[in-house]
């Protein structure tokens, strides 16, 4: 009897390191994916010199980049929670190696809008699956696993600014070309979790209709709609906001304080790099304290310092954007948990639902705002969005976590 505990003990730990080591792997193909994505972005301002573009042109490539992925993840978030596709997960980088290797040699704004609909397909396929992978590992945490795996992109983001300054400012548009080292390391990641996802399929379809069968009181599908509108508008005020500071607060920066753009990359680099801390912070604080507090306080909680940012001075909004992206961030990865909760065995739908719409959010904010600066200015338009946060009062809203999870 002794033997058989010390037996089961020893192979419950082990689960557990494998475990761990599959969410570290989707978490760094998670960055991987998300620095070579937030490079787009952050190179407007190269591109927009070199090929003579428009503010809206500019929104356009923003538009593709993020659309692409807004409308295939939901469908395939869908099909694979009937039909799981470990092959999925490097087939994504695959196609984000074709993007970026277009951005090398792009010489129009069609070459621009086809590589940057790649690089939206490629993150179109990874999420709902590398979403799916990281709550399999979860067990009793699933706020904290969800977390570190959004970290991973978190922290691509927050690299992309640096990777734009040392790698695509001093050798150009042919520096893209380095970002393919990335994406194949990202094919060899993405492998070997697929690999192991196929072992354990089903095992994995087994648990995921036990715990569908646990919710015998179903939520009203007016109760569903209501959640899930809040919620929409809380991702709404979040992605537009972000839309705002990664494609065009590089401009108002440098038209506000007439400094080069590698400068204003540190503001926004500040605010990447605090956005992955907050998230890493998030999951576990949600786990603890309820997810419905963190939800509100990670997008109102941030509207004192947003409000703040456009009038201050170049040191201040470094300071602000740390701000901004520790708090702003958190909540991300405990709105994808709690929609989870509400309806288990959607785990794919709903990372590609939440996935794809702050990903469409975020496109389509990209090319309103670049009309509008064209129409207006820049520095209209980054003090207006300023005060997008203030949405987050609508978090109020949502039910407690104790009325949400029904078992």
């Amino acid at each position: 009897m002794s033997l058989t505990k010390t037996s089961t003990a020893v192979e419950k730990k082990t689960v557990g390191r494998h475990s761990a080591v599959l969410l570290i792997g989707v978490s760094l193909a998670h960055l991987l994916n998300d620095a070579m994505q937030s490079v787009v972005p952050a190179v407007f301002p190269f591109f927009q010199h070199s090929m003579k573009l428009n503010f809206a042109q500019i929104g356009w490539v923003a538009f593709t980049l993020n659309v692409t992925a807004s409308v295939l993840q939901p469908l395939i978030g869908a099909y694979t929670d009937r039909r799981p596709m470990p092959m999925l997960l490097p087939l994504g980088m695959l196609f984000t190696l074709l993007g970026m290797g277009g951005m090398a040699i792009a010489s129009s704004l069609t070459m621009l809008i086809v590589s940057a609909a790649l690089i939206g397909i490629g993150s179109s396929i990874l999420h709902p699956e590398s979403s799916r992978v990281a709550h399999l590992t979860a067990g009793k945490g699933r706020g904290l696993a969800q977390s570190v795996f959004q970290v991973g992109g978190n922290t691509g983001q927050a690299l992309a600014p640096l990777l734009v300054a040392f790698v695509i400012t001093p050798q150009g548009q042919l520096g893209f070309l380095w970002f393919l080292f990335l994406a194949l390391a990202g094919i060899f990641i993405q492998a070997y979790v697929a690999r192991w996802y196929a072992q354990h399929l089903q095992i994995t379809a087994r648990t995921e209709r036990r715990i569908a069968n646990k919710v015998q009181d179903k939520h009203s599908k007016s109760f569903v709609v209501f959640v899930l509108g809040v919620l929409i508008m809380l991702l709404f005020s979040k992605f537009v906001y972000l839309a705002s500071m990664t494609g065009y607060y590089a401009f108002y920066y440098m038209e506000k304080y007439d400094l080069p753009l590698e400068k204003a990359q540190l503001s926004l680099f500040a605010l990447q790099f605090a956005g992955m801390l907050g998230t890493l912070l998030g999951g576990p604080l949600a786990d603890r304290f309820g997810r419905k507090k963190i939800i509100w306080f990670s997008i109102f909680g941030t509207a004192p310092f947003s409000i703040l940012l456009p009038y201050a001075s170049p040191v201040v909004s470094i300071l602000l954007c740390l701000a901004v992206g520790a708090i702003l961030m958190s909540g991300f990865s405990v709105i994808i948990v709690y929609a989870q909760e509400m309806l288990p065995g959607k785990v794919g739908t709903i990372a590609g639902l939440i996935f794809g719409l702050s990903f469409g959010m975020g496109g389509l904010g990209s090319v309103v705002l670049g009309w509008m600066i064209d129409q207006t200015n820049v520095v209209y338009v980054i003090q207006l969005c300023s005060y997008l946060p203030l949405l987050g009062v609508f978090a109020f809203l949502l039910p407690k976590d104790a009325k949400l999870i029904r078992e």
